[in-house]
């Protein structure tokens, strides 16, 4: 990887109901070879537990990711962007909508709230050209392998899988295999 092409730095975002202290989160930073930065939303950086609209939270993405190519000295279209859960998902809605990016990492990506399948959160995939790295659990009631697979067959962007075996949303003690599938996903970008 040259010191122009491939990814530059990586920038994380929690689940709706944690903070950039999550720690799979925590593992990633300690683990992948680049300036990585962890944020937090501005309802939790105001002590409050529920989570702005999206707007709000895709205006956050694009000022941490701003900030970051500033202070990694590397291109906005350099910076992977990504999450858990909700963190994730505001990523990709952000890349969605024309927020450059070198790939998007989406560790327990939420395509419907539990139980609720017929509430899917998957319009904006059909407009991902970047690749995407998917890491979620087998036993996710957030979205099954199966619904994971239909709906980000729409992403024109190349797509990667990773299951864990046994793992329900959260992804409890799951962090070596998610800094394993991220870091291992990372170097061939």
């Amino acid at each position: 990887m040259s010191a122009t092409s491939g990814p530059g730095a990586l920038l994380l975002f929690p689940g709706a109901g944690s903070s950039r202290t999550h720690s799979s989160l925590v593992a990633l930073e300690k683990a992948v070879p680049l300036p990585v930065v962890r944020a937090d939303f501005p309802y939790r950086k105001e002590g409050r537990r529920a989570p702005d609209r999206a707007p709000k939270l895709i205006a956050s993405v694009r000022e941490e990711a701003a900030a970051l190519a500033a202070a990694a000295d590397v291109a906005p279209g350099r910076i992977v962007l990504g999450g858990r859960s909700m963190g994730g998902r505001m990523c990709s809605m952000a890349v969605a909508e024309g927020l450059p990016a070198a790939g998007l990492v989406l560790i327990s990506y939420p395509l419907h709230p539990p139980g609720r399948p017929e509430k899917l959160r998957v319009e904006h995939l059909r407009q991902l050209e970047v690749p995407c790295l998917f890491v979620s659990g087998d036993r996710d009631s957030f979205g099954t392998p199966d619904e994971l697979d239909a709906h980000t067959a729409t992403i024109p962007g190349p797509v990667t899988h990773v299951t864990i075996a046994g793992g329900r949303h959260e992804l409890a003690k799951a962090d070596g295999r998610i800094v394993e599938a991220v870091t291992g996903w990372l170097a061939t970008l």
